[in-house]
């Protein structure tokens, strides 16, 4: 099918879905949403916003003041708007990936743009918690956004989507720097040709008090929109001192409820800055490849982020098939899928067991977290390897490469 027909089949095909009647329980599935993306949590907000009521007095809305702004004003909330809005986000997100693709390949137009758009609309981590309005779609719309005019070469843009990007999630700030850097270089290919990065790192200072300058003015704006600055604590604040430990793919709730009070603080410094130490290695190693040094930060988020959906993985996923110079050199795929099969069963298996037939404990339910963790681990290091391994490229008989 031509590209220029295939993707808008495919979005009507996302609409059609969207539309289908599903179990209400879809909305409050710990594993496709969570305290900061709640659809359930973002109407029970914006019906307190609507009736003259703090919603950050409690300690249930977490979500950004820009969202409940929003969706309380401009783009209110029905059974037939959200529907229509969630799909947009998720098109909108394949377009920025099918644009990164074409950008990195140096070309208007190719054969596999409708197989990247297909990859991202239809997979499975996507498209869960798009349709149990997960508010993590508009995360993943962003982020790519972001990584789609930063390669495109418009800094301005890029940033002040990156800073809408940090307003909802935090932790995103891991991107900052390959970012800032993507705007300095091309986006194309340099894996199999490493050379040093060759941009003036001072033009990248200007970038980055224009970023600051950007959410400082989101932060204002945000400030003025609920009257006062309780949401920074309830909001950005979450990410940091995890306050709700309701249950999610993740490797930080568990831990922390079984965490005695005296050693809460010193662990939760140590979860937070073990976040930030990939920043550099990956920055430093891959300073050739800006675009795939971002591409294994959003792995990392993946794995490590404080309240993670199945939509984090499934970024990293869709991500991968812009890169296809690396897969002849993947170690273990076979695995790594296998892995995310077993823990794709396992997931809501164990999650039915525990929180709805009452069989189970919390201990079935982060084991699988645990296998999950595993798969999504397993896949960043294997990106990691084959990105390093490409550089080397077809090996003369008798050579190997050797890990030391």
């Amino acid at each position: 099918m031509d590209s220029d027909l295939a993707f808008p089949a495919l979005v009507a095909a996302r609409l059609l879905l969207a539309f289908v009647p599903l179990p209400e329980s879809l909305k409050y599935d710990q594993q496709l949403s969570s305290p900061l993306t709640s659809y359930s949590r973002l109407r029970e907000g914006i019906y307190l916003f609507q009736h003259g009521i703090d919603p950050y007095s409690g300690g249930a809305f977490r979500h950004s003041p820009l969202l409940l702004s929003l969706f309380s004003t401009v783009l209110p909330l029905t059974p037939y708007t959200s529907p229509v809005l969630w799909t947009t986000v998720d098109a909108v997100a394949a377009w920025a990936l099918v644009r990164i693709w074409r950008l990195r390949a140096g070309a208007k137009e190719t054969s596999r743009d409708g197989q990247i758009a297909a990859l991202y609309l239809f997979n499975p981590y996507i498209l869960l918690p798009s349709l149990a309005r997960s508010t993590s779609s508009i995360e993943n719309m962003l982020c790519l956004l972001a990584l789609m005019f930063a390669s495109r070469g418009r800094a301005s843009a890029s940033l002040f989507s990156l800073g809408c990007l940090v307003q909802l999630s935090l932790p995103a700030v891991l991107l900052l720097a390959p970012v800032l850097l993507l705007n300095l270089t091309r986006p194309v290919s340099r894996l199999a040709l490493p050379r040093p990065f060759d941009a003036p790192l001072q033009k990248a200072i200007p970038l980055l008090a224009e970023f600051a300058g950007y959410a400082a003015f989101l932060a204002l704006t945000s400030a003025l929109a609920c009257g006062n600055w309780l949401w920074v604590e309830k909001t950005w604040g979450a990410s940091l001192t995890l306050p709700d430990l309701t249950p999610n793919p993740g490797l930080w709730w568990y831990f922390f409820t079984e965490m005695f009070d005296h050693f809460r603080p010193f662990f939760l410094m140590v979860f937070s800055v073990h976040l930030l130490i990939y920043i550099a290695p990956l920055c430093i190693k891959f300073q050739h490849d800006m675009l795939y040094a971002a591409f294994l930060l959003i792995g990392v988020l993946a794995v490590f982020k404080p309240y993670p959906t199945l939509s984090d993985p499934g970024l990293f996923f869709s991500m991968f098939s812009i890169f296809p110079e690396v897969y002849p050199y993947l170690r273990h795929p076979i695995v790594t899928a296998l892995i995310h099969l077993h823990a794709s069963l396992l997931l809501p298996l164990f999650n039915s067991l525990w929180l709805r037939q009452g069989t189970g404990n919390a201990n079935f339910f982060y084991a699988s977290t645990l296998v999950f963790g595993m798969g999504n681990g397993a896949a960043l290091m294997d990106a990691i390897w084959a990105g390093l391994r490409t550089a080397i490229g077809e090996l003369k008989e008798g050579y190997e490469v050797a890990q030391e």
